[in-house]
């Protein structure tokens, strides 16, 4: 088990020093006298210390007892991963000093000499290095739970948003969840990376955000739009970006919203783009998008049958549709239809 970092009550740097000669010993507590220093001379007392207490460095003699480091070390990262373990060895010890400590998972070593003044730097130095990765450790810990606050203050400004688009038009509710959830089986199939498939699902929650500019009087009207009217409707893609294109945090998804309306024979709008200028994301969404507002009911019209769905998609694929986008569903609806069918039923 990994032990919490917590130092001694007197806020002083822990030293375990594990050796079996005095001299070594006397002459380490001597020079850090100003250090909560613990001498052990048996492994297995080290070993079940450190299991049980936070220590800074560990300093270990390179043979102890005829137990050879190469099976304590082991043991030790075993649970303690982090530890800064310096070796003091005779220069004859290391055949390789630099593979063995690679080997041994060890940061430095000390070959013994009748001068302490390196091993003294090694220690100040080593000791410097833990406490900037305790640093940096913080500083990653406060990011963490910042990020997390963000992300969730983000997840949370979606869901508002889109209840409010949803709480103008009773026959929508569900609409942004359900494409959502169509846009991520297309997603999945087409292999997209984690990135793209989180700015797909938040891009197609949000696709219809700019309907909140629209009037109720068109979005709650019980019968077909009139030429003026479905141009008011068409501005939503431009009303959406603009709302969104104020906050950073939804960048990535503004070519969903502007482009989910976009043909791909090029007479669709806001921009008349055509094929591939088309972004990739607002090609899937379009698809799903109008899968769903055939299955689902209006006020002026009953919902499509599945069927009757899926052979608009067929007609329409090459003109309204990327044929590739509208393939991949076409085979989601004919061989996967039941996960279709429970995201109709759950949202």
């Amino acid at each position: 088990m990994e032990l919490d970092i917590v130092k001694d009550i007197n806020n002083k740097d822990r030293i375990l020093i594990l050796s079996d000669i005095d001299f070594i010993i006397d002459s380490l507590k001597l020079y850090f006298q100003n250090y909560d220093i613990v001498d052990l001379r048996n492994p297995s007392e080290a070993l079940k210390l450190l299991r049980e207490e936070h220590f800074d460095l560990m300093i270990l003699d390179y043979i102890i007892d005829s137990v050879h480091i190469e099976n304590i070390v082991p043991e030790i990262r075993s649970f303690n991963k982090n530890i800064y373990i310096l070796l003091i060895t005779e220069p004859k010890d290391l055949v390789s000093p630099l593979e063995t400590i690679k080997k041994l998972d060890v940061q430095s070593y000390y070959e013994r000499s009748e001068s302490f003044d390196q091993l003294v730097l090694l220690v100040e130095s080593a000791l410097r290095s833990v406490h900037q990765l305790e640093t940096i450790q913080e500083i990653n810990e406060k990011l963490t739970k910042t990020n997390k606050l963000l992300e969730q203050s983000y997840l949370d400004s979606i869901e508002i948003l889109k209840n409010t688009v949803e709480a103008k038009d009773i026959y929508t509710k569900g609409h942004s969840s359900r494409v959502a959830e169509y846009s991520k089986l297309i997603g999945e199939k087409l292999n997209l990376s984690s990135d793209e498939m989180h700015t797909l699902q938040v891009g197609s929650l949000f696709h219809d955000i700019g309907k909140i500019g629209i009037s109720d009087s068109i979005l709650l009207k019980d019968s077909p739009l009139t030429m003026d009217e479905y141009e008011k409707i068409k501005e939503h893609p431009i009303i959406g970006t603009h709302i969104l294109s104020n906050a950073n945090i939804f960048s990535d998804i503004l070519p969903i919203v502007k482009y989910h309306h976009e043909y791909f024979d090029g007479s669709g709008y806001p921009d008349k783009l055509v094929g591939e200028s088309i972004p990739l994301l607002a090609r899937i969404v379009s698809v799903a998008d109008a899968f769903d507002a055939m299955t689902s009911k209006r006020s002026y019209r009953d919902a499509s049958t599945f069927e009757e769905a899926k052979e608009e998609i067929k007609r329409c694929a090459g003109s309204q549709f990327d044929p590739a986008i509208a393939k991949v569903f076409l085979n989601i609806l004919n061989n996967d239809s039941e996960k279709i069918m429970q995201i109709h039923k759950d949202f």
